[in-house]
């Protein structure tokens, strides 16, 4: 028991550590927004990405026989909905709103994860975890707002930013618990590799129907900052964060897991900061702190699921040792 805490608690840093490379993307994604649209930065994205996707599919094909019919469901939500839609949104939420409001607006995430992982895995919340996930919102609002009282008046630019940015957070919270579901199936590999092969199809017809100007994208993919900065964010913030968070995934309860992602949005304000020299104020820092130490304190708490979930995991570990045989 003492090593599956060990175990549960290191997975829960491996998450924060890839969720914290997430905040990377805000900072580059909008230099990119000058020369391409939301849907051809995902997509050009998801085009590199495949490149390591397929040999790993491929090499890994006898895990893909022992998935049924729901989970593959659970893999078109995450590649569909987790990596196509959500990046889309979280991308375009930059053009309307606020870079900081957008990033915050993640930490609503729990909301939307906590209610799936009751209903779908059937864990069972701990009291310790919801005075966790009061804090945690505390310090969303803190980093969001500071110590001020926001103002109603918000143009429609703002709104349709926001609204953006909340629909990636739902699809992500959902992917989070999609993630957790078949993460004893198949490897963290193969799961990530699933993620970016799936969205990929469907990216390509979001981007068809817009009737792109290839010309013009192809005139900004010769400027060596364009394509170096969408390099960078196809090797980090997607490919080496996401290899990191599904391995830390596996062991963690899914509503442990989203407390966690926090570290996503801290970090992309801090960057924010540092980089784009947007003032952050007294109550933001505030916020800040509260988000990391609750992080720190989930990674302290006791994690082991109810039987329900133990029942879940073992018979999914079970499955996974005999494909490996």
């Amino acid at each position: 028991m003492t090593q599956n805490k060990q175990s549960s608690s290191l997975g829960i840093w491996w998450i924060a550590l890839g969720a914290a490379m997430w905040g990377l993307d805000g900072v580059f994604i909008v230099s990119l927004l000058h020369n391409l649209t939301s849907s051809q930065i995902v997509w050009l994205e998801h085009v590199l990405l495949f490149f390591f996707a397929f040999p790993v599919l491929l090499r890994k094909r006898h895990e893909l026989k022992q998935l049924k019919l729901n989970d593959w469901l659970a893999v078109l939500f995450i590649g569909w909905g987790g990596s196509a839609l959500a990046s889309v949104l979280f991308t375009a939420g930059f053009t309307y709103g606020n870079p900081n409001v957008v990033l915050i607006l993640q930490k609503i995430q729990p909301l939307f994860a906590v209610l799936l992982a009751t209903l779908i895995l059937k864990e069972r919340l701990q009291k310790n975890y919801w005075n966790l996930f009061i804090a945690a919102l505390i310090g969303a609002y803190l980093l969001t707002f500071g110590l001020h009282i926001p103002s109603a008046a918000e143009n429609t630019s703002q709104l349709i930013g926001s609204l953006f940015a909340i629909g990636a957070a739902a699809l992500w919270g959902g992917s989070t618990v999609m993630g957790k579901h078949l993460a004893g199936k198949v490897s963290f590999t193969t799961l990530t590799a699933l993620r970016f092969a799936v969205a990929l199809p469907l990216l390509t017809v979001m981007v068809l129907a817009q009737h792109p100007d290839w010309q013009s994208m192809g005139k900004a993919l010769s400027l060596a900052p364009v394509w170096s900065n969408l390099l960078f964010q196809t090797l980090v913030p997607s490919l080496i964060s996401l290899l990191l968070y599904y391995h830390g995934l596996d062991g963690v309860k899914a509503s442990h897991a989203t407390i966690a992602e926090l570290a996503f949005p801290a970090t992309g304000l801090l960057l924010n900061w540092l980089i784009l020299h947007q003032t952050i104020d007294l109550g933001q820092w505030i916020g800040f702190t509260i988000v990391w130490l609750a992080v720190l304190q989930l990674s302290r708490m006791n994690t082991k699921p109810d039987k329900s979930v133990q029942s879940f995991e073992s018979s999914s570990l079970h499955h996974a040792d005999l494909a490996s045989k």
